[in-house]
């Protein structure tokens, strides 16, 4: 892209600047002085944090469960009392309003909560989750989910399907040489 000519451009505070940069490569123009959101990084300082606080809560979490629908749990945590709690991890609002699978979670878990850093709009979330919001790598449930009880057959289904991966994952640790004929058999299976 050149930019041609000589003009008017709004700068980003606002103001306006004589734009002076004829028929030069937009590459060669100084970056704007924007805050740099490195969506990716906060996605995973939340998921920690909101790992670590299953964990105060005696909730074993796992990441990245996939679900018997295709869709895939962020962390599906088990509770001491045999719950399962579904966490939802959003980077941001953008991240959320434009991921509208969230209510296919509910069919697999007691209970479903969004994990949203600090600075996260909470006006966006809806009433049919919790909510977890994390401070850096320390997490805190806001609000607690609405819990809506799984049929004993499922609950037994999704259990049984948390320790498999949970116990896999931990085998490949232990023999990562393994690991490629353990996930030729997971997509047999």
């Amino acid at each position: 892209m050149m930019v041609c000519g000589v003009g008017w451009f709004s700068d980003y505070n606002g103001g306006m600047e004589l734009n002076s940069n004829i028929d030069r490569p937009a590459s060669d123009l100084p970056a704007p002085d924007l805050p740099v959101i490195d969506l990716p990084a906060i996605s995973m300082r939340v998921r920690r944090a909101a790992a670590r606080l299953c964990l105060l809560h005696g909730w074993a979490p796992v990441h990245e469960v996939p679900l018997p629908n295709g869709r895939r749990a962020d962390i599906l945590a088990l509770a001491a009392d045999g719950r399962l709690h579904c966490i939802e991890v959003k980077s941001g609002p953008r991240d959320y309003l434009t991921d509208h699978k969230w209510p296919e979670y509910l069919d697999y878990a007691d209970a479903l909560y969004f994990a949203v850093d600090s600075t996260f709009p909470r006006t966006l979330l809806p009433d049919a989750a919790g909510w977890i919001v994390s401070h850096g790598l320390e997490a805190e449930i806001v609000r607690d989910a609405p819990v809506q009880t799984l049929a004993p057959a499922r609950r037994r289904a999704m259990t049984l399907r948390l320790a498999r991966l949970a116990a896999m994952r931990l085998a490949v640790l232990d023999d990562p040489a393994n690991a490629v004929a353990v996930r030729a058999a997971l997509l047999v299976e």
